[in-house]
């Protein structure tokens, strides 16, 4: 994370920010920030308790003091976070707000419990527990709730007050606060001669105690709705072994952000490998799966790349490290999986939105209900009762925890199977996507040439001139030669031409590998050959010996991938620059329809024709585009800036990633269809608690304002809002036991 104290040059500044709980928090956060000047965009975590400012001249300590006045402890971020620091901060911060709201909850459990056993049966045990000692103790333990259990939530409505706001704890301290006055008026009565006047200390301890018991399900959920994000930091060790030379088998201990690009490490077997880089001694297999998501081990040698996060499973290893120790590939990963549970989603904006006008209008509402019973019934207490039932009943907590919990879950159920989704908005928009566009090359299809027909003693010659070639269709001649068994030709005075193709001489003739066009240049005629095939011509002695034909064949699991889609009702388009006939032929073999391939694009016309399908779709339909190279990268931006969302191959070009909203794993197409249906099962998450939220608040507060919840309506609201929470939260873990099942998610 970069950070700034500068204020006179800073067009990014990260905040630290300490006690936001709740959605209101955030968004309160966020609308200091957004009015300070020279701020052009604020996007506040509640998961990774931290602001990230974009703007202008901003100035950190301004920014700070802005988050401050809203009631909130905020500093800059003077330092890039390791990731064992990142760990042990979220750790830290899971442990105290578990401890805090359980120690709440022990506290008044023990004062309220008791209490509320005698007022239902004391009955039978002969004890009035609105009388004698008995009465004085419930105003005692009442008063213990009110400054124990009732702190946090006192001091969150006062500070949302001293900043001119309210949020939910608002509604509970006002409840809270009267039940516990009217306790104290009828007390007066009582002792002035009064009769048969209600009495709700013990009422007002339990709503303590119950709303306190929400927030620590809340928190605990939460802290194991997060375990992906966790899980995936603790890939990278603390600590490395560096070593001076390749020769060294010992080295010293270092800590992993220390170690800097050029410094050798040593990997033994059992460890993680620590840093990106490439090995320059030793062989071994490698489990690879947190990046690529394949669980095969993968043999890397000198010479090879290898990724952090990486187990290393057989021999050891001395990696020179391309990257800084807090720069890998895994670190990367891990701010990607942070940023998308930290997202907001479209639907959870609006959800913000409307928790943000719910409190004043429930204070109204509260209000109204008071007045209507007390002028116009002329029964102050029951209008007292139920405007204090009014404010109970309604507190929107579970508004607040619909959307960012069944985010969190689907974004870390993506994760673990490889799949890194770079923003929440994207995994909403992925649950939308009725059209997908595909790149051809290196995305429906493996993205290297294989020889489809030559016959072998042209094949033997070509193999002999090709094998010192590093050109891909080389590569696949000297490949399809061994497959075959054949023998390369004995070939000297070997040379390539650019442009034009190989050269050499076998038994004192000369024999070239030439490509169509120079062929057809030199007057060659060729045989036909398959209209979705490459063709090279082998000549010899300048006359045609015969032909290579090349196919770059589709990838196994892209036919299934295709006919699923189809099946979901899902279109699919091939967009591709090779030839019309190569991209027909190549989508007729995958089930594309002819009318949806189309060839001979540049980047910039997959641009224009991904605008047009985007457009084509209509209100609420996404389009996702699929590539993995650099001439993809524009067409994966523009997917996502039409409603839509880029998906990139993880194997493909940094800049195609880096463009993206989505990056499924390089060896696993069919994982497309995986986050498809987990945005799709994810969305329904959010709108499942949505509608638990809104239709709880609907049928509640009118019977809280009616008074059809009685005298006793304080405590039976807030078990009721304690209940509203828990479904929320509790829907939101079916998903994640629905997304933890084996196999793929349908």
């Amino acid at each position: 994370m970069t950070t700034t104290t500068n204020p006179a040059a800073c067009d990014l500044v990260r905040l630290r920010v300490e006690g936001m709980h709740c959605a209101g928090c955030v968004g309160k956060v966020e609308t200091a920030l957004k009015q300070t000047p020279g701020v052009s965009g604020a996007e506040v975590s509640l998961t990774g308790a931290m602001a990230v400012v974009r703007g202008s001249g901003l100035d950190a300590g301004a920014l700070a003091r802005a988050v401050r006045s809203t009631g909130f402890e905020a500093e800059p971020m003077v330092r890039r976070e390791s990731l064992a620091e990142r760990r042990e901060a979220m750790e830290r911060r899971r442990r105290a707000t578990v401890r805090k709201w359980r120690s709440r909850v022990i506290v008044g459990a023990v004062v309220w419990l008791p209490l509320e056993t005698l007022h239902w049966f004391g009955g039978m045990l002969g004890v009035d527990a609105h009388a004698g000692a008995w009465l004085w103790v419930s105003v005692v333990a009442a008063t213990i709730a009110l400054v124990w259990v009732g702190s946090a939530f006192y001091g969150s409505a006062i500070r949302a007050a001293l900043s001119r706001t309210t949020n939910m704890d608002t509604l509970v301290s006002i409840g809270a606060t009267a039940a516990f006055c009217l306790s104290v008026a009828n007390l007066i009565r009582m002792g002035i001669g009064a009769h048969d006047v209600p009495l709700y200390f013990t009422e007002a301890a339990g709503l303590l105690t119950l709303i306190a018991t929400g927030h620590w399900l809340e928190a605990s959920m939460t802290a194991r709705a997060g375990v992906a994000l966790r899980e995936l930091l603790a890939l990278q060790p603390d600590e490395v072994t560096k070593v001076a030379s390749a020769e060294d088998h010992e080295g010293r201990a270092v800590r992993t952000e220390d170690v800097m690009p050029g410094d050798l490490v040593l990997v033994r077997p059992g460890e993680r490998v620590a840093v990106d880089g490439e090995v320059v001694r030793g062989a071994s297999a490698l489990d690879e799966s947190v990046v690529t998501g394949e669980s095969i081990p993968v043999d890397r040698g000198e010479g090879a790349p290898v990724v952090a996060g990486s187990m290393n499973l057989t021999g050891a290893l001395v990696v020179r490290s391309t990257t800084e120790g807090s720069g890998t590939t895994l670190a990367r990963i891990a701010e990607i999986v942070l940023n998308a549970q930290s997202g907001k989603t479209r639907i959870q904006r609006l959800a913000d939105r409307v928790a943000g006008v719910f409190v004043p209008a429930v204070l109204g509402v509260a209000a109204v209900t008071l007045l209507v019973w007390g002028l116009a019934a002329g029964d102050w207490v029951t209008g007292i009762v139920s405007a204090t039932t009014v404010l109970v009943i309604s507190c929107p907590c579970a508004l607040g925890l619909a959307t960012p919990t069944a985010v969190m879950v689907g974004s870390g159920a993506a994760s673990r199977r490889g799949i890194l989704v770079r923003t929440a908005e994207a995994l909403e928009r992925s649950a939308s996507v009725r059209a997908v566009a595909f790149d051809k090359t290196g995305t429906l299809t493996v993205g290297k040439p294989r020889v489809v027909q030559a016959e072998d003693g042209v094949l033997s010659q070509a193999a002999g001139i090709a094998r010192g070639s590093t050109h891909p269709l080389s590569v696949a001649i000297v490949e399809a030669a061994r497959e075959r068994g054949l023998e390369p030709a004995r070939a000297g005075n070997i040379a390539e031409t650019p442009g034009v193709g190989l050269a050499g001489m076998i038994a004192g003739r000369k024999v070239e590998i030439v490509s169509a066009s120079v062929a057809a240049g030199r007057g060659v005629g060729l045989p036909p050959t398959p209209e979705d095939a490459s063709v090279s011509a082998v000549l010899e002695g300048g006359k045609l010996a015969g032909v290579i034909a090349f196919r770059d064949e589709p990838r196994e699991e892209a036919r299934e991938l295709i006919a699923l889609l189809r099946g979901r009702g899902i279109e699919s388009h091939l967009l591709s620059g090779d030839r019309e006939g190569v991209v027909r032929a190549i989508g007729g073999r995958l089930g594309i329809e002819p009318g949806r391939t189309h060839g001979g694009l540049s980047p910039t016309d997959k641009v224009d024709r991904v605008r047009a399908l985007a457009e084509a779709g209509g209100p609420g339909a996404a389009l996702a585009m699929v590539g993995d190279g650099i001439n993809d990268a524009a067409a994966l931006a523009e997917a996502g800036a039409n409603g839509g969302v880029g998906i990139a191959i993880g194997t493909g070009a940094n800049v195609a990633i880096e463009s993206a909203g989505v990056v499924i794993p390089g060896e696993n197409l069919g994982s497309l269809g995986e986050i498809l249906a987990i945005g799709r099962l994810t969305m329904r998450t959010v709108k499942q608690n949505l509608a638990l939220s809104f239709v709880y608040n609907t049928v509640a507060i009118p019977a809280a304002a009616f008074g059809l919840l009685g005298v006793h309506g304080p405590i039976i609201a807030a078990l009721a809002m304690g209940l509203s929470d828990v479904s929320v939260l509790g829907n939101s873990l079916r998903l994640a036991a629905r997304l933890r099942r084996p196999g793929p998610v349908g």
